[in-house]
């Protein structure tokens, strides 16, 4: 978790500069390439690591340790050519994909640009899922962080250098008329640095690292393998590449309805009517979807934490341990995505004005819009830890089906309030979608492990979170009435607002509630 906050503080810095250096129209060129390269990363890459770890898990569980190794060069052949072919793809598909997303071809470097990141993130995937299976979470973090020091220095080095070397660098592309393009697609090319830093680091850990040889040697075959780790990873990952169609859709429909239905939101003087569904939709997914997928990714490493135990008190029958870790992992997703979502929902206007302050037209366009993103973020980041558990009860079909659901409901949200709202009618529907996503797939878990989860530490949190935005309200209005800055008034607020939290959660008791689910269960 540690490793996945300092990933997206990373993430942030690179995200936050590289948008002010872009600007919305230049974001939509950048967000233009992962729109593609999302989807097909996510069927490829996002269901492998737990699949590697959890039949890891099963075997060192039985000493089974020769079949590891066998696992997980099996695994490291079969996904390094999906991987290839992924690749491949995302390079052909580039010039079309672009014509049909922004109107032109400018977006197809940049699309090429990210294209490697597939094969390098299967290689990374399997790697993780190995060391994850043994219980060791370390190498998953270290990875991470040296991914997010590559990404960050060498994207933003080579964004700044080709925005500023404009002249000289279109020369060698002449397909390329807008140096936003160019510059965006130098961005790019630093998120696949990244992923040859993470697959280099891994690399060098095999050099030292020593397979354990005693144990039981039953082997299974490697068309075995291949088949529990397809059956296990192409479920998760078809339900990842819905997720991810989710940023499909955003593109599409504001560009698309705002192009059909006109404008509806205040944009600046001086953007092209041309650019202006560009200008839209690159600030919202460059600024409001940048601040809103902070949080997820830190609570998507509680999924990962909690699979291995969530699989082995299932294949044991142990209903407490299961009660046990449900508890935990949900209630330390609110306790953190809760605070998070209402400091975030009290103080956007401070927040983005302070990170996007080279952009404050975008800025100010995206304030409302990840006001209303918020109810979502607190249910995406519950909803991983679920999956993860569905998982680990042998459900990986589970996630793919609610997914899909949750898809309709943004399509049909989008389709529907964009027209009257503008592109905060992307941010609401957004929020329904993962809504609908944390109803169903808690519902569809606990009536499969048959337990009962106290809603009382879970009121307990949103009501210290309710506390934490009024303090953090009171903060940023004195400091604004004595004449405090921007980032003063703002850092000022969010001490205040976190106090605050910390000191209503310990009065409340929270912790209590957990060590209460254990004692009642072992009753």
């Amino acid at each position: 978790m540690i490793s996945a906050a300092a990933a997206k503080v990373l993430g942030a810095l690179f995200k936050i500069p590289l948008t002010n250096i872009l600007g919305g129209v230049g974001m939509s060129y950048f967000s233009c390439a992962y729109s593609l390269f999302m989807p097909i990363y996510a069927l490829t890459v996002t269901g492998l690591s737990s699949a590697v770890a959890r039949m890891t898990a099963k075997s060192a569980a039985l000493d089974m340790y020769s079949n590891i190794k066998r696992i997980r060069r099996t695994a490291l052949l079969l996904f390094s050519g999906v991987g290839a072919v992924g690749s491949l793809a995302i390079i052909f598909l580039a010039q079309p994909f672009s014509r049909m997303s922004v109107g032109n071809s400018e977006a197809a470097l940049a699309v090429t640009m990210i294209a490697p990141s597939v094969l390098l993130g299967c290689i990374t995937a399997v790697e993780r899922g190995y060391y994850e299976g043994m219980s060791n979470m370390y190498p998953t973090a270290l990875s991470q962080a040296a991914e997010g020091i590559v990404k960050v220095a060498a994207g933003l080095w080579l964004c700044g250098y080709v925005n500023s070397h404009g002249s000289e660098i279109m020369a060698y592309f002449p397909y390329v008329t807008d140096i936003r393009a160019m510059a965006a697609a130098a961005g790019i090319l630093g998120v696949t640095l990244s992923s040859a830093g993470a697959a280099l680091f891994f690399g060098i850990m095999s050099i030292f690292r020593r397979n354990r040889q005693n144990g039981e040697e039953l082997l299974l075959t490697r068309r075995e393998i291949a088949g529990e780790l397809a059956s296990t990873a192409l479920p998760v990952g078809i339900s990842s590449v819905v997720t991810n169609l989710t940023a499909l859709i955003d593109m599409w429909t504001i560009m698309g309805c705002i192009s059909y239905f006109g404008c509806r939101d205040n944009v600046p003087f001086g953007i092209a009517e041309r650019d202006i569904p560009k200008f839209i939709y690159g600030s919202f997914a460059g600024i409001a979807l940048t601040v809103f997928n902070l949080v997820p990714s830190v609570t998507n490493m509680l999924g990962k934490g909690i699979l291995p135990e969530i699989t082995e008190a299932w294949a044991k029958s142990d209903r407490a341990a299961l009660q046990k870790g449900t508890v935990q992992a949900l209630l330390t997703a609110a306790v953190i995505s809760v605070p998070a979502a209402v400091g975030l929902g009290v103080l956007s206007p401070q927040i983005l004005h302070m990170l996007f302050e080279r952009q404050s037209d975008e800025a100010e366009l995206c304030v409302n819009s990840l006001r209303l993103l918020m109810p979502g973020m607190v249910c995406l980041c519950v909803s991983y830890p679920i999956f993860s558990m569905l998982q680990g009860i042998g459900k990986a079909s589970a996630p793919l089906k609610i997914m899909l659901l949750g898809t309709v409901i943004k399509l049909a949200g989008n389709l529907i309030f964009i027209p009257l709202m503008g592109v905060d009618g992307a941010a609401i529907s957004t929020s329904l979608c993962y809504g609908a996503i944390l109803a169903v797939s808690l519902a569809t878990y606990v009536k499969t492990v048959k337990i009962s989860i106290s809603p009382a530490p879970f009121a307990s949190v949103i009501y210290a979170g309710i506390l934490c935005g009024a303090g953090a309200y009171l903060g940023a209005d004195i400091c604004g009435r004595y004449g405090f800055g921007n980032i003063a008034a703002t850092a000022w607020a969010v001490t205040i607002g976190g106090t605050v939290y910390i000191l209503s959660l310990y009065l409340l008791s929270v912790k209590k509630y957990g060590l209460w689910a254990k004692k009642r269960t072992a009753a």
